[in-house]
């Protein structure tokens, strides 16, 4: 007869030990009731469903210990994912409060159509943590066509719903948040490209909001200024645009319309329109870019001026979209946080999981923003 002694199983060693288990009490010569007893008590004593989905690697396996492929190589279908990529099923009140109310008012997240693997760490906050979001505005499809991207793309998207920037900033005013990202997708179909509409959103949080700190995460506006400046004006406290990939890859991996040189202007502009702003971007890993190409990118953003860098591992979203080539090491992302804070950014967020609005409010991207308010009120 089976023990009642709970056991801590996860991962391919619980399915052995299921198995054995099973095994046994099959075998023993015990009558149909005690095998029943027996079937019970591992039932309830045994590996969970969160056990097998997680499937965490047997014995806690490290990077020195793992002895998965990394590089993939011609001929490869996918790399196998290895365990530092590997995230906990998102859980808690605040997430799911957060969930049901973006449903009720029609608002799309970042977090969700890009399928992040940090949105139950993000949005649930916690004692020491600093709860964010990350909303896409102007709907969920997209003009362009990214070959990293999953969010839903047609030449002629829905239009956008006047009431947008009030639903935001009524529901992030009461969800209690202390740093919002608001992101877009691209509305190449719009003479302002939805720049006023971001605008529009960001004044209505401070209206409702004042202390809650605001990043725009906005698209390259075709390098059109006028609009630009009107996100820049706005109100915000963080102008981010992501870069991407290194200039060599950016016709492989982002929109033909989407230009490295571009997105530099962009940031670099927005500093320009308003100096006391926090400009930020993001470059994701694992494409086939070589380190001498991703420390170039990293000088060409502070030769523009950008005070924020946050580096991640690029993730296949589905089979239609480009092949993971790399699997980053936690130890080779150090190494960029490193070089990126020598090389004089503010702040640099560097690993696997990192994402561009990765823990976006955490206390030190907080500190710069207020820090560089309070310089502008001393002027």
């Amino acid at each position: 007869m089976l023990s009642r002694t709970k056991l801590n199983l996860t991962g391919n060693s619980s399915k052995g030990l299921y198995q054995t288990v099973l095994r046994d009490s099959s075998s023993s010569s015990t009558t149909g009731d005690h095998t029943v007893e027996a079937r019970r008590s591992l039932i309830k004593n045994g590996p969970s469903l969160h056990d097998f989905i997680e499937e965490k690697v047997p014995g806690d396996e490290t990077l020195k210990s793992y002895q998965g492929k990394l590089i993939r190589e011609k001929g490869d279908k996918r790399l196998r994912l290895p365990p530092w990529l590997k995230t906990e099923i998102p859980i808690g009140k605040n997430f799911a409060k957060l969930k049901e109310d973006l449903r009720s008012l029609k608002l799309h997240t970042v977090c969700e159509e890009a399928r992040c693997p940090n949105i139950g760490e993000c949005w649930g906050g916690g004692e020491d943590a600093t709860a964010t979001a990350t909303i896409m505005l102007m709907g969920d499809t997209c003009t362009r066509g990214c070959r990293f991207c999953s969010v839903k793309t047609s030449k002629a998207p829905p239009a956008l719903d006047p009431n947008e920037p009030v639903n935001t900033a009524t529901a992030i005013a009461a969800w209690g948040l202390d740093y919002v990202v608001l992101t877009s997708v691209d509305r190449d179909d719009l003479l302002d490209q939805g720049s006023n509409h971001f605008a529009q959103t960001v004044k209505e949080l401070k209206q409702r909001s004042p202390s809650l700190l605001v990043e725009c995460l906005t698209p390259d506006f075709r390098g059109d200024k006028e609009c630009i400046k009107i996100v820049a004006e706005s109100g915000l406290d963080v102008f981010a645009h992501n870069i991407e990939t290194v200039e060599d890859l950016t016709r492989l991996v982002r929109d033909p319309r989407a230009k490295y040189r571009q997105s530099l202007e962009v940031l670099r502009f927005a500093k320009e329109a308003q100096p006391n702003v926090v400009t930020k971007t993001s470059i994701m890993l694992g494409l086939g870019e070589t380190q001498d190409q991703v420390r170039k990118t990293m000088e060409d953003l502070r030769g523009n001026n950008v005070d924020c860098l946050t580096l991640g591992q690029y993730m296949q979203p589905t089979k239609r979209h480009l092949k993971v080539q790399e699997y980053v090491t936690p130890e080779k992302f150090l190494e960029y946080e490193i070089e990126g804070k020598n090389m004089g950014f503010l702040y640099v967020a560097s690993g696997p999981l990192v994402r561009s609005s990765y823990k976006a409010g955490e206390f030190f991207l907080k500190n710069i923003v207020e820090k560089k308010k309070k310089i502008s009120l001393n002027e």
